[in-house]
């Protein structure tokens, strides 16, 4: 697929912000599945770009002059094709890391309880599939409906959520099973469910010795595939979010994040 992607953040403060940090992490890397023919990511004023300590193209820019509202914009052309196995790079991450919870991913005794006939007894694609599904099945997906901020025993109490929400339950009790996963944050294309335009998925490590990892999409009971493109990977949500940041001042802040994926021959 060729995919045109624009995505546009917005802030705006009931006062003025003073001071402020932003982290972005919104240019798609070339990896097996995709291919970045051209990638703008504009911020307000300069930022500095380097790579963190999972791969990751990261932007940093810090506005130390008050403002009241704040665009960020990544806009861009991907060429896609089906893929749902990634080996690392040499100097990545190691998996045993991706074995650690995080308050995010932590699990629940009635998580695992609940889970129990469901969690792999061995990392096979099959038994985390099965896994997969029990998941998708046991929390209902509501687009909109949860906050980046609720932990995985929090959406399972709710048997609700979003995709982050998926993601997070799905690491948790991979990681219980012995099974190192990373989350992967990034955009699906679905002219039907524009809802899904910003998506996260999971990726599960299936041989260590080879950095080798198996790409899935919990909430859409899938490999990834040439729908799905991807921005950045970590141990949650927080540590491969798109944008976030700190600030001093500013009051209430209202958010207004638009994504449209198009595709073109």
């Amino acid at each position: 697929m060729h995919l045109k992607i624009r995505h546009r953040t917005e802030y705006r403060y009931e006062t003025p912000v003073r001071y402020s940090i932003q982290e972005l992490r919104l240019t798609p890397p070339d990896v097996a599945g995709q291919t970045i023919d051209k990638w703008k990511v504009s911020t307000p004023i300069k930022a500095s770009t380097s790579l963190d300590a999972f791969g990751n193209l990261y932007s940093v820019f810090v506005q130390e002059s008050s403002y009241t509202s704040m665009m960020i914009e990544a806009e861009g052309d991907v060429q896609t094709q089906d893929a749902f196995e990634f080996i690392d790079e040499p100097k990545a991450v190691s998996p045993y890391h991706l074995l650690q919870q995080t308050n995010l991913t932590e699990p629940t005794a009635e998580m695992l309880e609940f889970f129990s006939a469901s969690l792999p007894k061995k990392n096979s694609i099959d038994e985390v599939m099965k896994l997969a599904a029990a998941v998708q099945s046991a929390i209902l997906y509501f687009p909109g409906q949860t906050n980046f901020a609720t932990t995985a025993a929090q959406s399972f109490a709710m048997k609700s959520g979003v995709c982050q929400d998926h993601a997070h339950i799905m690491l948790g009790l991979c990681r219980a099973s012995n099974i190192p996963a990373r989350y992967v944050s990034g955009y699906f294309f679905a002219e039907d469910s524009p809802n899904l335009a910003s998506h996260a998925w999971i990726d599960f490590c299936t041989d260590i010795d080879r950095g080798l990892w198996t790409s899935i999409d919990i909430t859409n009971a899938c490999f990834t595939d040439a729908r799905h493109v991807r921005l950045a990977i970590g141990r949650d949500y927080y540590s491969a979010a798109p944008v976030k940041g700190v600030r001093s001042g500013g009051g209430g802040e209202e958010l207004s994040a638009t994504i449209s994926i198009t595709q073109s021959n």
